[in-house]
């Protein structure tokens, strides 16, 4: 098994019994938006084939947004690029991206709790989203007896869909975002960040 097996988001719900639930849960952070980011981001879209693949789609429109945003955290996160996570041999794989607390140990430890993953789709979402839950259960409990939300991303290059692990309790965002409204975009993942980074302050007591 693993999460690549999951392909319907009912049989993760009923396996590992969380309840479904949908609501506009997203915030917006401002985030300035560097010029050379937008002019890269335009060139790449317009002369590039940046969705042939997941891959592609990852290196070319996933990546640099997340990775742009988490420059302003980087002193308390890891943001690790599809690295093993493995719970039992149902919950194991290589999310795309996941979001971690910075190990003292440095850069290398693969330190928990785990906040965010992102998983990459060629228009698959039903599929995307039933991998990606089984990622956000398997970092659930291997963040052992820590209590926080998890947060995840499921995009094919051109939207963003965000969604929440609570408890039991999976939200997904009804509304969607595009690359091609930047500023909304960036806004929404660095608010996704900002609760991540506000959740650590309260387990660590900041």
């Amino acid at each position: 098994m693993g999460f690549s097996s999951y392909k319907d988001i009912g049989e993760v719900l009923q396996e590992f019994q969380v309840t479904y639930t949908t609501a506009n849960f997203m915030g917006a952070a401002n985030f300035s938006i560097p010029d050379y980011f937008r002019e890269d981001l335009e060139f790449m879209i317009r002369e590039a084939v940046v969705d042939n693949s997941e891959f592609a789609i990852c290196e070319n429109l996933i990546y640099p947004v997340i990775k742009e945003v988490w420059k302003l955290y980087y002193s308390k996160f890891v943001l690790w690029s599809h690295k093993s996570l493995t719970y039992d041999e149902n919950l194991s794989g290589f999310p795309e991206y996941i979001l971690a607390k910075r190990s003292p140990l440095g850069k290398f430890v693969f330190g928990k709790p785990y906040f965010l993953l992102v998983e990459a789709k060629q228009d698959k979402f039903d599929e995307g989203w039933a991998q990606c839950l089984a990622e956000m259960v398997a970092a659930q409990r291997l963040n052992d007896e820590v209590k926080i939300t998890i947060f995840a991303i499921v995009s094919n290059g051109a939207t963003w869909q965000f969604g929440k692990l609570e408890g039991q309790i999976f939200t997904q965002n009804v509304t969607p975002y595009t690359i091609y409204e930047l500023d909304k975009l960036f806004a929404a993942v660095n608010y996704v960040f900002q609760q991540c980074e506000i959740q650590l302050n309260e387990l660590v007591g900041i």
